[in-house]
């Protein structure tokens, strides 16, 4: 079992950053491939950015690369998401998720758990 609290969002102007937080409670964090995702108003989940256990290899959705940056810290069991150059379609509730099978998994059907998410405002 583990679970997983965002932190960190709000409301931004568009060009500016944030930096969103994910805090997992697991007594085996690097197993976990995590995860990213985001959901716009009215619109589904999507994958935004994934990294594996140790950290050594991620991927993004083509939308995203190159403006954010996922990363992890496996002693503190905190996973990160660098959001730059921000864009009013960015504007999401942006999710934390952990995944124990495939690589770095882009499916949401791919991740077991996930927390309750923060919501990324960007103002044009």
């Amino acid at each position: 079992q583990v679970q997983l609290v965002e932190s960190g969002g709000g409301l931004v102007q568009a060009g500016g950053s944030l930096r969103l937080s994910c805090a997992a409670s697991t007594g085996a964090f690097t197993v976990y491939k995590m995860g990213w995702f985001r959901q716009p108003p009215g619109k589904e989940r999507e994958f935004v950015a994934g990294i594996d256990g140790n950290g050594g290899s991620t991927r993004y959705a083509d939308s995203v690369q190159d403006r954010f940056s996922i990363s992890r810290d496996n002693v503190r069991k905190m996973v990160y998401l660098e959001m730059n150059s921000l864009k009013p379609e960015d504007t999401a509730i942006y999710y934390c998720a952990a995944a124990l099978f495939g690589h770095v998994p882009m499916s949401v059907t791919s991740y077991n758990y996930w927390g309750q998410g923060t919501q990324v405002t960007v103002s044009s």
